[in-house]
């Protein structure tokens, strides 16, 4: 980390000084220039704090869940993170006017940090960089990370790769449905939270939910965990402020659970395993799209393959080792110029 001001922000970060950890967050969101070597070095810290991860679909509530989370937790004397992911702020244009009220309110509490992320065309239910960001949240020292998710349908489950304890918050009228759940969505939740449950029909989808879990349970515990865990279905009413507390108990008898079978430090080890493969694929992919883009063969084999006389497999056979040595040869002229 050769850069002077990357090093002034890592120093004023482990100093705690919130404004830098502002200008981390933003540079890691934005993919800034000097975004790697800061992760890198703010990073290599043990992971600490309770990720808890709030889903479901758009509606139930999981704004208004997540701000009666964290005054409970603030109530505890505990200081708390929240990471809320949408295509819109749900803290800012795109929430009703209760949620921001009670977001305004935490946000003058310096015990509270609020970062909303949008999506940016992100297909799985998380901005792209919200993992890292739950991992500077961590390293700054927040004991507690709320992540809230944009509820988007089979692809809210990359929530799992960001938090330790999922909660699936349902709505009364999602009971018709309940029999069409994904499978997947099953396997990541912990927690089954049946919000707005003054509603007709709440319950009716506790039952369905209990009976799903039910005939789930010979096939392994909620979360997908080996920990011994029957996901709980709970009923709040989070615009009255009913049920929240149970939540959050439930969440953190999860992670009292977690902790003492050592799962949790299964699930830190799976999470890290995919975000190596993640980047690495990443970075591949970035060589193979620049190595393409300036290889002058591409045009007559794309002619080849088209026409029959080649296949895409045949030329990505020779592509492919092509790469790999151009990538080795740009390294070893950046280490032979000292970069």
């Amino acid at each position: 980390m050769d850069d002077p001001r990357i090093q002034r922000l890592a120093t004023a970060f482990r100093n705690g000084e919130r404004p830098a950890l502002a200008r981390a967050v933003s540079m890691v969101e934005g993919r800034r220039p000097g975004a790697e070597a800061l992760l890198d070095a703010l990073l290599q810290v043990r992971p600490r704090a309770r990720r808890l991860g709030i889903t479901g679909p758009p509606g139930a509530g999981k704004s208004t869940l997540a701000a009666g989370l964290a005054a409970l937790l603030r109530a505890r004397g505990e200081e708390v993170a929240i990471v809320a992911v949408d295509p819109t702020s749900p803290f800012s244009g795109g929430a009703l006017l209760g949620d921001r009220i009670r977001m305004n309110d935490l946000a003058t509490d310096r015990g509270v940090f609020i970062r909303s992320m949008a999506t940016r065309g992100s297909l799985g239910g998380l901005a792209a960089a919200t993992r890292e960001v739950v991992d500077l949240l961590d390293a700054f020292g927040f004991p507690n990370v709320l992540v809230e998710t944009v509820g988007v349908g089979q692809t809210e489950l990359e929530i799992a790769s960001a938090v330790d304890s999922v909660a699936v918050v349902l709505v009364p009228e999602s009971g018709d449905g309940i029999q069409a759940m994904k499978a997947g969505l099953m396997e990541i939740a912990d927690i089954f939270v049946v919000n707005k449950s003054d509603r007709p029909g709440a319950d009716r989808l506790v039952r369905d939910l209990g009976l799903a879990m039910h005939l789930k349970a010979g096939q392994g515990t909620g979360g997908g965990a080996s920990v011994p865990w029957d996901a709980p279905v709970l009923k709040t009413s989070a615009e009255r402020g009913e049920g929240i507390d149970g939540l959050l108990e439930a969440f953190l008898d999860h992670h009292r659970r977690l902790l003492e079978s050592a799962e949790l430090e299964r699930r830190r080890d799976r999470r890290a395993r995919e975000r190596i493969r993640d980047i690495v694929e990443s970075k591949l992919r970035r060589r193979a799209a620049d190595f393409l883009a300036a290889d002058p063969r591409l045009p007559g084999w794309s002619a080849d393959v088209a026409a029959g006389r080649a296949t895409a497999y045949g030329v990505a056979a020779i592509l492919v080792p092509d790469i790999l040595k151009d990538a080795a040869a740009s390294k070893g002229t950046r280490r032979a110029g000292g970069g």
